[in-house]
């Protein structure tokens, strides 16, 4: 008769040691499959986005929203009946998924200047949406191939011969470039007065800059008009050389502000 007594243990055993094996196996593949790693929303979000809006009259607009290098500018237009409606922007930050601007600038209402809003968003790759809002923003580009992709302040202009520099301070020229898109705009945060703004696309390839004008507000007869320019880095300043949209000739120094905030 075989002695049963000796091989229960062994069996006994066996599931133990297997039960174990599969628990350590099951434990050390659960967190692997439900890791994820966490989105940096500041570089996540920035580049170019779109969306679509109506005036008062309910006529479609275009929004376009531009966020580099810690600032925004965001405009409404319609290209088709060359209509500028209204620009604002200024500075951004992000705390967890709530995205807060300090406006620097705003066409619709300059009391809006100097104050802050915050709203809280949903980041889906190529598409985001805001709380409390139904319309839904589409990435045109994420602003990092571009060679000129930054927020510029022009700090400099050349006259008789002689470059005149301008130090920062509350008067404003803003141009924020992300890779396909270009929006200039002028503004005091001091005064909270708004002087123009334009934009569109824009390519800079060699030495060549050349602007495709969406909207303008001082002159809405230059939409759909291009702009070329001959340009170039020198001491990590953009210059900028040509004819203005009056055709008279320019040479401007542009300064990314992230460098200005630095000194």
């Amino acid at each position: 008769m075989k002695n049963y007594r000796f091989y229960l243990p062994l069996v006994i055993l066996f599931f133990v040691l297997t039960s174990c094996s599969e628990k350590k196996t099951d434990a050390d593949d659960t967190p692997a499959q439900g890791k994820s790693e966490a989105i940096d929303y500041t570089e996540a979000l920035e580049g170019a986005w779109t969306t679509k809006d109506r005036n008062r009259e309910g006529q479609e607009l275009i929004v376009t929203t531009l966020v580099m290098d810690g600032y925004i500018a965001e405009s409404f237009y319609n290209v088709e009946r060359k209509e500028f409606d209204h620009t604002f922007g200024g500075s951004w930050t992000i705390d967890g998924t709530t995205f807060k601007i300090n406006m620097e600038f705003s066409s619709a209402d300059s009391t809006q200047v100097g104050t802050s809003r915050e709203v809280v968003f949903d980041y889906q790759g190529d598409t985001i949406t805001f709380e409390g809002d139904d319309r839904i923003w589409t990435r045109i580009d994420d602003g990092k191939k571009g060679n000129l992709s930054g927020a510029w302040l022009f700090t400099g202009r050349e006259r008789d011969g002689e470059m005149t520099r301008r130090e920062p301070g509350p008067r404003k020229t803003m141009k924020i470039l992300s890779d396909t898109r270009f929006q200039w705009v002028a503004y005091n945060t001091e005064t909270k007065q708004f002087f123009g703004t334009g934009g569109g696309t824009y390519a800079a390839q060699d030495k060549e800059y050349t602007e495709n004008i969406e909207f303008f507000s001082r002159d809405s007869s230059r939409v759909g008009a291009s702009l070329s320019f001959e340009f170039g880095i020198e001491n990590d300043e953009w210059h900028h050389r040509g004819l203005s949209s009056k055709g008279d000739p320019i040479h401007e120094v542009w300064t990314l502000r992230e460098d200005l905030e630095k000194k």
